[in-house]
């Protein structure tokens, strides 16, 4: 079966995010006016690679399971969106990025005081890079940039657990047509299956949020059906843990969102990352 291999050390698999950083970013996030996508973006996608480092921590030791990517693409350029001492650098493992974070912020976070009530607590918060939004949005740039790091990384490593892309945009495409650079993505495969790309499209509405569809039915343009067909089908480990969270999911189940809120695109992450234990050594 696909997409079992088994993730360790000599055997690492592969994370990249692509975060559209264009003007449109700059807009508030849903019914939320007082927060911004870049912004908000910014927060999940740090948390995660938190999160990343702390599923890798072995005692004091940080395992390099995993390789990490961020690629921003507004503006004027596509890039590595690292900052601090991982600025220009595209794949990095997971131990350079836990040595290595931009800064660490403290952050207020509201927690359960186990009566009923919410106490705020401060908590050390790793940032490794920053929100931005300006000009348009050069995705085709961008998925050629993951094509590059995927392929050098599929080649070193060619027993790997498939790596997963995860595209965030608000939308479309100003550098033509995204579609053939997506498929150029997934077609990179390891020996235990194809690359996983998923897509979330970014709420500047209050619509219901369209999470993870197996047929395009109830998309509403065709930007939607344009992403919906970039997204990759969930092997079954996830599909399962979206079944678990409560999503109705089949055997054509794409790892897509349309419209996502800020819950969505959390929790999107949260099972478009998750990898079954069994699989880590």
């Amino acid at each position: 079966m696909p997409y079992t291999a088994e993730i360790s050390r000599t055997n690492p698999s592969s994370f990249v995010f692509m975060i559209d950083q264009s003007g449109s970013m700059a807009e508030s996030f849903g019914a939320h006016p007082d927060k911004k996508k870049a912004h908000e973006v910014a927060t999940a996608i740090n948390r995660l690679l938190q999160t990343l480092v702390l599923r890798c921590a072995k005692g004091q030791e940080v395992l390099d399971r995993f390789h990490v990517g961020v690629i921003g693409y507004g503006g004027k350029k596509v890039a590595s969106a690292w900052g601090g001492a991982l600025a220009g650098k595209t794949l990095v493992p997971i131990s350079q990025l836990a040595a290595n974070p931009q800064r660490v912020e403290l952050r207020v976070k509201k927690i359960d005081d186990g009566t009923g009530g919410v106490i705020e607590q401060k908590v050390k918060f790793p940032v490794w890079f920053d929100p931005a939004a300006s000009g348009q949005t050069p995705m085709c740039e961008a998925f050629d940039l993951a094509w590059n790091c995927l392929n050098d990384f599929v080649g070193k490593y060619p027993g790997c657990f498939p790596p997963i892309v995860i595209n965030l945009t608000d939308g479309r495409a100003t550098d033509g047509e995204p579609e053939p650079y997506s498929r150029c993505v997934r077609d990179l495969a390891s020996r235990d299956g194809n690359v996983l790309l998923f897509n979330v499209h970014l709420s500047s509405r209050q619509d219901q949020p369209i999470e993870m569809p197996d047929n395009d039915a109830k998309l509403p343009d065709d930007f939607a059906k344009l992403l919906f067909r970039m997204s990759s089908v969930l092997p079954p480990g996830m599909r399962e843990s979206a079944r678990r969270e409560g999503y109705l999911v089949s055997e054509q189940t794409r790892g897509f969102v349309f419209n996502a809120d800020l819950v969505s695109v959390i929790r999107f992450l949260d099972i478009g990352t998750r990898i079954d234990a069994r699989n880590l050594r």
